[in-house]
């Protein structure tokens, strides 16, 4: 057995709960109790709703969305600090575990390390939990999503992880170098911003459920864009389906940038691709053109060999 193996045996028995946060904290070195997963969920509501409450019917209410997005922002931000700090010491015992001298000196400082890791590790989950439960609340209350801005999101039991394309990307093809198993079929879809409409959501949703019937583990693969991408992003949250985001970068890319996202999902080796290329709201349909970028992405999809399926209204 190695000095870390020993460092990081529990002697003591931990009676299990329903919650893995609790089970983790219940297993920590520290006389300090935690507050338990159920306290935390509260918190991340009762922070939401008091923030909507004291800011409907003001001036304030014009910045709801960017107010609502930053007090979610500040527990993710949050918990990739500390998750940070939790790598920095797992490094530190894979040094102290390496160069390991079997003094007393070195054992001490080696369960620090243990210890410091571990406890990044709760401090990161507890962080989690309070921003998907705000998130889960915001969603609730105004119908907005929120997804973050940058980076990819481990998942909690109220959400699915969420991860950057790029990075998908990345192991996507390492899995491909390795022969390995490729993962989870991604099913991408492009949407127009002003298919909005509840007869929107309804077809959207078919579809998507269509695709979870076919792909059980299906993973979804989108760029966030405002409209119909969004209320699919709300189906994933809601069926727990890990999302993958394809940002489009207006600052690297300008114009071009919706039409670039459309390579990022076209990279991913999606096992369908799915377009809304305008709403299917009857009342709009006489005024709106096709989104570009959706056309765009189906035709990408039929020149590489994809599937491609159009979401389309109901028949009359």
């Amino acid at each position: 057995m190695t000095a870390m193996q020993t460092s990081i045996t529990h002697t003591a028995f931990v009676q299990k709960s329903d919650s893995a946060f609790d089970d983790l904290t219940a297993a920590l070195d520290d006389q300090r109790a935690h507050p338990a997963e159920e306290a935390l969920v509260q918190l991340g509501r009762a922070l939401m709703t008091e923030l909507l409450d004291v800011i409907a019917d003001t001036a304030l209410e014009d910045y709801q969305t960017t107010l609502g997005e930053a007090l979610i922002g500040a527990f993710h931000s949050a918990a990739g600090r500390i998750e940070r700090e939790a790598d920095r010491a797992r490094d530190t015992m894979r040094s102290l575990d390496r160069d390991f001298d079997g003094s007393e000196a070195a054992d001490a400082e080696l369960q620090e390390a243990t210890a410091r890791a571990r406890a990044g590790d709760a401090a990161t989950q507890a962080c989690e939990l309070v921003r998907d439960a705000a998130a889960q609340t915001w969603t609730v209350s105004t119908g907005e999503v929120w997804t973050a801005w940058r980076g990819s999101r481990r998942g909690t039991h109220l959400t699915a992880a969420q991860l950057e394309a790029k990075q998908a990307i990345r192991t996507i093809r390492a899995r491909r170098a390795s022969d390995g198993d490729p993962g989870g079929p991604v099913i991408a879809f492009r949407g127009a911003p002003t298919a909005d409409a509840a007869v929107d959501a309804g077809r959207i949703f078919d579809a998507l459920n269509w695709a979870k019937q076919e792909w059980p583990d299906m993973v979804l693969a989108t760029t966030g864009a405002k409209g119909a991408e969004k209320l699919a992003i709300k189906w994933a949250q809601q069926k727990g389906v890990k999302l993958i985001l394809a940002r489009a970068d207006f600052d690297a890319h300008g114009k071009a940038a919706p039409f670039r996202a459309n390579d990022d999902l076209i990279a991913l080796e999606p096992s369908c691709c799915l377009t809304l290329v305008h709403s299917v709201d009857r009342d709009r349909s006489g005024d709106q053109r096709p989104f570009g970028p959706a056309l765009n992405f189906g035709q990408k999809a039929m020149e590489h060999g994809l599937r491609h399926v159009p979401i389309r209204a109901r028949p009359a």
